[in-house]
């Protein structure tokens, strides 16, 4: 499975950026894909995860109410859409996939493919 993520950029405080994870390769119907974020030094954070199929969303607490996390089947896409966009939001976005138990989706080291990341900076 490769996974490849795109839309990143620079937008202002309060502005909206969507990121896009174009998915190929392998089997993946029963994946969870997931979205996190590094900043320099820290450890990966996660930021929303769906399941490619069937139902089943989750946030964190940070981005819940601005982002929004979606599958697009014809494009064997997963989107982002990031809201009311904070200076914090600063990081680069990872998409993963994997298959992990849906109460522990926040933990990036139960995902197995991973894009190369993009660069989203929101300016004060």
């Amino acid at each position: 499975v490769q996974l490849q993520a795109s839309g990143g950029g620079l937008v202002q405080a309060g502005g909206s950026l969507r990121v896009s994870c174009t998915i190929s390769g392998g089997s993946f119907s029963s994946s969870t894909i997931g979205w996190f974020r590094q900043t320099p030094g820290k450890e990966r954070e996660f930021v929303a995860a769906i399941r490619w199929r069937g139902g089943g969303i989750r946030y964190a607490d940070a981005v819940k109410g601005r982002f929004a996390i979606s599958r697009d089947y014809s494009k064997n896409m997963v989107n982002l859409q990031m809201n009311s966009m904070k200076p914090e939001d600063t990081a680069v976005y990872y998409c993963a996939a994997g298959s992990p138990p849906w109460g522990s989706n926040q933990d990036a080291t139960l995902y197995y493919h991973w894009g190369q990341g993009t660069q989203v900076t929101v300016s004060s």
